[in-house]
């Protein structure tokens, strides 16, 4: 049985942790967008709503749940993360989430950027649910992923 999944061992068919043990520390960066969509008027009150200022409360979410992701994710490694940022940027009934994350290690960011967008999604999300029913996330995505020697 051959498999193109990585997480997926080609002879039994079960699932594992990738062995990264041979692979060279590299400097890696990886960068991840995503949005909640809402009511305009619920965007107008982000800073304002009765669980406190949901922006703030999200971009520390955010970066919590980057640097928890291991934690989160049954096969994903454990990472001695240098950074993790989070964007929030309010829009007419959107909030646009950007978050990055950067470390110096054998395996990529990718799902600690993934995640610290999708944590301070939900975090808006919670905080603003009380008056607005009708929001959703959308659009979690990787947009950039970088790897150089160091």
């Amino acid at each position: 049985m051959s498999s193109e999944l990585s997480h997926v061992d080609e002879s039994s068919g079960v699932v594992k942790m990738v062995d990264v043990g041979a692979k060279p520390p590299m400097r890696r960066r990886a960068i991840a967008r995503g949005a909640v969509l809402m009511a305009p008027e619920t965007a107008r009150r982000l800073r304002d709503l009765p669980k406190g200022d949901a922006l703030t409360t999200a971009k520390l979410a955010g970066i919590m749940a980057g640097k928890q992701t291991s934690n989160l994710i049954p096969l994903c490694h454990p990472l001695p993360l240098d950074r993790v940022e989070v964007e929030l940027e309010v829009g007419q009934g959107r909030v646009d989430i950007t978050a990055s994350a950067e470390t110096t290690a054998r395996t990529g960011v990718e799902m600690e950027a993934l995640t610290a967008v999708a944590v301070a999604g939900l975090t808006v999300y919670d905080m603003a649910k009380a008056i607005d029913k009708g929001m959703s996330i959308t659009g979690i995505t990787l947009v950039e992923k970088h790897k150089e020697p160091v």
